[in-house]
């Protein structure tokens, strides 16, 4: 069973912040060199998806990391609406492959924080040493990741949801 994407329009909305995908690439950048300088040497990169697929492959490349998984969660359904709760979608990771192993968990936005904690509490109960790394932190996060690129409390526009998805042309 497949899974409409959705999009989440934010036009109406009189500020935001927008990221664009060259600003995208020197932020990647600049989180990997920060993460190098902190002596920080991860293992696996574990992006939340979706928002978190594209900077942990960034960082992948950017920290000359070859292991990385993704864990999936569902929490926001529209521009300011979220589920009750964030929500483990499957399929699930490897508990036996990442115990004791460090990780470097990555999310685009740390917002109410509330994923980020439903993941590494899930991944340090599994055993792994955890860290996490996202673009953008929020003030009202009830997380402070341990990497940080800009922390802003404006909806946040990324380049790869700043459009509505693709639909057949014919």
């Amino acid at each position: 069973m497949s899974q409409q994407a959705f999009h989440a329009d934010s036009r109406d909305l009189p500020t935001k912040e927008i990221l664009d995908w060259q600003r995208f690439g020197g932020a990647s950048r600049e989180l990997a060199q920060v993460i190098a300088d902190d002596d920080y040497a991860p293992e696996i990169i574990i992006a939340v998806a979706r928002g978190g697929l594209l900077l942990a492959g960034a960082l992948s490349y950017a920290l000359g990391l070859k292991l990385a998984d993704a864990i999936n969660v569902e929490f926001y359904t529209d521009v300011h609406e979220t589920l009750p709760d964030p929500v483990l979608l499957a399929p699930l990771l490897d508990a036996d492959s990442i115990q004791g192993r460090r990780l470097l968990v990555v999310d685009d936005v740390a917002d109410s924080g509330r994923t980020l904690a439903l993941v590494l509490d899930l991944l340090r109960g599994m055993g792994a040493e955890a860290r996490s790394v996202v673009l953008y932190a929020k003030g009202t996060s009830t997380v402070d990741p341990d990497f940080v690129w800009r922390r802003t409390d404006e909806w946040i526009v990324f380049p790869w949801s700043a459009e509505p998805p693709v639909v057949p042309s014919r």
